[in-house]
């Protein structure tokens, strides 16, 4: 009984894994489409033409972590720092702790004021990072991760899916600064990179 327990999980792993990396990889190939896109693209025209797409760490289940989202009550609203003129309002919506190669790790996760009032966007959470491969690897000033309010207090985080923002690429944006406190000291080798 317990080896067909132990086939069973292994089994259902193996499932999700799968089906989550044609997942990854689908997210992967719209975010290069968006960037060839010229009605969607960040990019300036002669930036474009010498645009050869976006590169990604291969695929790894072990940056597919399961968070514990420790909420936070009654969290001022601030000017989150960017690398322009506009600093949008944000406020700390919680941490994330959670583990990789056995080592504990947490992450503050934020909420854009205006962006949660638009249609779709209530649930939204931004997740910046800055890790070992950030100013090697990946931009120096981090990348991001898109997530949305869990039902409970567990959240899956896809390092798969971090990507950089447009001012990795391109000038004129006003690009959050991911704050100090979310330096990760272990290098993240998924998602996007240079």
């Amino acid at each position: 009984m317990y080896k067909l327990l132990i086939l069973f999980l292994l089994f259902t792993n193996l499932v999700f894994s799968q089906s989550n990396k044609k997942e990854v990889l689908e997210y992967q190939k719209e975010l290069n489409e968006s960037y060839f896109n010229p009605e969607k693209t960040p990019l300036k025209e002669d930036e474009l033409k010498d645009f050869k797409g976006l590169n990604f760490y291969p695929y790894n289940d072990k940056f597919v972590v399961k968070a514990t989202l420790q909420k936070l009550e009654n969290q001022p609203v601030f000017k989150m720092p960017t690398s322009g003129k506009n600093q949008p309002d944000y406020k700390r919506y919680g941490i994330l702790h959670f583990t990789i190669d056995n080592k504990k790790f947490q992450l503050e996760v934020y909420q854009n004021i205006d962006l949660i009032k638009m249609k779709g966007y209530k649930k939204h959470l931004f997740l910046p990072f800055i890790d070992e491969t950030s100013g090697n690897e990946t931009y120096g000033a981090g990348r991001y991760l898109d997530i949305e309010i869990p039902d409970g207090n567990e959240i899956v985080l896809d390092f798969n899916k971090a990507y950089h923002p447009y001012c990795a690429y391109t000038l004129g944006y006003s690009c959050p600064i991911t704050p100090d406190v979310n330096f990760l000291k272990t290098e993240i080798l998924a998602g996007v990179k240079f």
